[in-house]
């Protein structure tokens, strides 16, 4: 069973149903012009993402989600009057005032309602939940403990606690932990400071970045070296998140794939459409096989896809080895289309199907995943988000064959970096940088 198969979908719903009770009240209250409502529906995007207004988590209390809805609608409001201010627009304060007291309180009916619903749900259902477990023993994991015991609407499951201290009820020892939560599927892991030393916290951050898992801290004294930390409350407990990934928000998710969605669809019917017959014929005349190569890659969350190729080599056995420099399996064409990067073109169809971003971690082979996943530190990190055509590492020089650590470490760094980072606007960077740099020419082409 798929325990969070509809979870995805909670948000982008959520984001619709905003904009229609948006679209509806200012079509009732203020303008039936179509370009009003637009830059309506526009202002309210746009404030959703510099307010993060959708940054609402399942242990996010009702009061902070009430005065985000305050905020952003407050803005939103200010936004209308300046634009209807500027348009010369006739529409009386009365009508403004009465949108603002209308849309706030309906956001907030619907929310709460929500809110309320989901928490039944979860109960009632079992779904969508996540199941955890807690490092340590003291004070603050059994309020944690108290926590996931007594709130079960927010979707967690408690299935223990490890601990070196001679306690009864804990499942096991901390070493006893590792092998528990592969095993058992434990999606969380909630570490205790007080009970781990600096090279157990380092295995502990190793060991979930390799399963994928999501390790978060229960603060002390201690100091953890990260970049990346934010600090949220179950509750009254303090809980640290070691990362978080932009890419995880449903709206900038969905931006990335209308973005990709619409880039794809414009190379393959302004390039795509007229270069595969050529090129099919070019290939089929200088040696035999198939136009496409298809191989299995891992993908997001490491879940295997066919990653398209043209044909660039003779056929032979040992297609799960990388490309050298000078390899003799490679076609004369072959040579031309790897050299120009044009044999990576048919990836956009996986981009059409969803496989695959125009920008993100290139995708190894599974080979490369057994041999660097549990050797390079934070290289399975790469896998929370789609694979992509072209990514940060290959625009800063490490594309193609790994030759030395230097390369894969280098690129996981790259990597890590823009899943960390992401934007729109690093995207159009990688792109216009990748063309440049295929018209430039690129030693490691090959």
């Amino acid at each position: 069973m798929n325990k969070n198969r509809y979870s995805k979908y909670i948000r982008p719903i959520l984001y619709c149903v905003d904009l229609l009770i948006i679209y509806l009240l200012s079509f009732f209250l203020l303008t039936k012009s179509i370009r009003d409502l637009v830059f309506f529906i526009l202002f309210w995007i746009l404030l959703s993402f510099f307010l993060s207004f959708y940054k609402v988590y399942r242990f996010t209390k009702i009061i902070d989600i009430i005065a985000l809805l305050f905020k952003q609608t407050v803005i939103l409001v200010l936004l209308i009057t300046s634009y209807l201010y500027l348009s010369k627009s006739d529409i009386p304060w009365i009508s403004i005032l009465s949108f603002f007291i209308w849309l706030f309180v309906t956001l907030n009916v619907w929310r709460i309602f929500l809110y309320e619903i989901f928490k039944k749900y979860r109960i009632i259902t079992g779904s969508n939940y996540r199941n955890v477990v807690v490092i340590g023993a003291n004070e603050s994991t059994k309020k944690l403990t108290n926590f996931f015991n007594t709130m079960p609407g927010y979707g967690y499951r408690y299935k223990g606690f490890f601990t070196n201290q001679e306690i009864k009820n804990k499942i096991g020892t901390i070493e006893q932990s590792f092998d528990y939560i592969i095993n058992r599927e434990i999606d969380e892991i909630y570490c205790s400071l007080d009970e781990l030393n600096d090279e157990m916290v380092k295995r502990y951050i190793d060991f979930c970045d390799v399963q994928m898992k999501n390790l978060k801290f229960i603060p002390d004294t201690k100091e953890i070296f990260s970049k990346n930390l934010h600090l949220n409350y179950y509750d009254l407990v303090p809980i640290i998140s070691l990362r978080e990934i932009p890419l995880d928000d449903p709206v900038k998710s969905w931006v990335k794939r209308l973005f990709d969605f619409v880039l794809a669809l414009l190379v393959m019917i302004g390039v795509l459409s007229w270069l595969i017959p050529v090129l099919a014929i070019i290939i089929k005349l200088e040696s035999k096989g198939p136009v496409f190569f298809k191989q299995n890659r891992p993908g997001i969350k490491e879940k295997g896809f066919f990653c398209y190729k043209f044909r660039s080599m003779h056929l032979n056995s040992i297609s799960e080895d990388s490309a050298t420099r000078n390899d003799p399996r490679t076609t004369r064409v072959g040579k031309f289309i790897r050299r120009t990067s044009i044999d990576e073109l048919p990836q956009f169809i996986n981009v059409l199907f969803g496989d695959m971003s125009v920008v993100g971690p290139r995708p190894h082979l599974w080979k490369q995943n057994e041999l660097y996943g549990t050797t390079i530190s934070k290289y399975m990190v790469r896998h929370l988000v789609k694979p992509g055509i072209t990514g940060l590492a290959q625009v800063k020089g490490y594309r193609g064959g790994i030759e030395t650590k230097e390369d894969i470490v280098n690129r996981t760094k790259y990597d890590i970096f823009y899943i960390e980072n992401w934007s729109i606007l690093l995207d159009i960077y990688i792109i216009v940088q990748t063309i440049i740099n295929i018209f430039r020419g690129e030693e490691k082409a090959y």
